[in-house]
């Protein structure tokens, strides 16, 4: 992210300071680990070095790793996108997150989630008149959030829709997108200013 593109973007956090802590360092100061891990990203699905990447460009070996974690859930997991993109969008509002909200919140409406789940998810509500299996994975992925696990009911109800295997998967999409959030969060890496999705503010105090 060049220095234009970092002025526009969408600032990350709601205190008193948004400052960027962790930009993209100079090319000529990095080092040989983190030019191959960044040329590794930008050859790969993603095509370029942007949100979580940036950051974690810190630790080109957990970056390879995670970036991996990453493209198999996105690219090569077994959920329908819809649910995929309703899930990410969960986490991303509950880590107050403007990157994944910005970037996922488009995808999850070109997946067919209904607009006013995310205007009730950008509020701060929960989603109402949801499909089944949109339901369950807005129970699954907010219990595993607020409660570090899930009810039997709950984990019942997962398996049935999507089997054992996608409800592993579902929560390791969870995990995944809960760690680049707060890693961000924690960097301060800010969101693209050219999303159609409507930016989030705190949650009421």
């Amino acid at each position: 992210m060049n220095e234009s593109a970092a002025a526009q973007a969408v600032p990350q956090g709601f205190g008193p300071s948004t400052a960027q802590r962790l930009p993209v360092p100079e090319r000529e100061a990095m080092s040989e680990a983190q030019r191959a891990a960044a040329q590794a990203i930008i050859d790969g699905p993603r095509k370029a070095l942007f949100g979580p990447f940036v950051p974690l460009l810190q630790t080109p070996q957990l970056m390879e790793c995670l970036g991996k974690t990453g493209e198999t859930l996105r690219f090569g997991g077994s959920l329908p996108d819809r649910v995929r993109e309703l899930a990410i969008c969960i986490v991303a509002r509950e880590t107050h997150n403007q990157f994944e909200w910005l970037m996922h919140a488009p995808l999850a409406l070109k997946a067919g989630v209904a607009a006013e789940v995310i205007d009730c998810l950008l509020q701060g509500r929960r989603p109402r008149d949801l499909a089944p299996d949109e339901t369950c994975a807005v129970d699954f992925v907010t219990e595993l959030m607020h409660r570090h696990g899930v009810s039997d009911a709950t984990y019942a109800e997962a398996t049935g829709l999507f089997g054992e295997p996608g409800t592993v998967e579902l929560t390791a999409l969870t995990g995944y997108f809960v760690s680049v959030c707060w890693i961000m969060n924690v960097a301060r890496t800010p969101g693209p200013q050219d999303s159609p999705a409507g930016r989030l503010s705190a949650f009421p105090a």
